[in-house]
């Protein structure tokens, strides 16, 4: 009788440790960012972006991945699954929070396979958050957010074109692996961002 209770409270802490993730996904300049803003503000979430993570990493001063890094954000290739796991989870450990948004990843095959493995076990994926948005009318918002000073070394046409077959081959057949999967939510992200917020929010009331 004891073991019986003694197993059930293990397994209820277990779960109860377990993170909390939403995956936001959608091409670049789709509105990602601006979105895990307002959900933050006003649901309390931690957002975590694997490509702010990544470009923190390589910016640190002696870090051991920050040349493999660069080399794969100037390429618009996809930096290993590893490293991405790593940094997301540390930052999660750091954070003393639960609820997690995720933001551009898993972006391929690798990724889903990588973080299954090493993250699985560790949390609860609620949702996948997908914010549909057509090539022209992000390859606009990324332009204009490059000439308005992003800082970005991948916001330019070059780089675009690359993240953008990317995202098409690699990322897209993530977002229909999830929809197998009934876990996708989609939103249509070529309105303004106070009118997607209206339906966002309605998913995390």
């Amino acid at each position: 009788m004891f073991f019986s209770w003694f197993s059930r409270a293990v397994h209820s802490l277990t779960m109860a440790a377990k993170y909390n993730v939403v995956f936001v996904l959608g091409g670049p300049g789709a509105g990602k960012g601006t979105q895990c803003a307002k959900i933050v503000e006003k649901f309390g979430f931690v957002h975590l972006s694997a490509g702010d993570l990544l470009r923190e990493e390589r910016a640190k001063p002696g870090s051991e991945f920050g040349d493999l890094i660069e080399g794969h954000i100037k390429n618009g290739t996809i930096v290993p699954v590893e490293i991405t796991c790593s940094l997301l989870e540390r930052a999660m450990k750091n954070s003393g929070k639960e609820d997690f948004l995720i933001d551009g990843f898993p972006r391929n095959q690798n990724n889903l396979e990588g973080w299954n493995k090493e993250m699985g076990e560790k949390v609860n994926l609620k949702f996948v958050l997908f914010f549909k948005c057509p090539l022209e009318v992000c390859t606009q918002r990324c332009l204009d957010r490059g000439a308005a000073g992003s800082g970005r070394t991948d916001d330019n046409m070059e780089s675009l074109k690359k993240r953008f077959d990317t995202y098409m081959n690699a990322t897209m057949p993530i977002i229909e692996h999830y929809e197998g999967q009934g876990l996708v939510k989609t939103i249509d992200a070529t309105r303004s961002a106070d009118e997607i917020f209206s339906d966002v929010e309605k998913l995390f009331a």
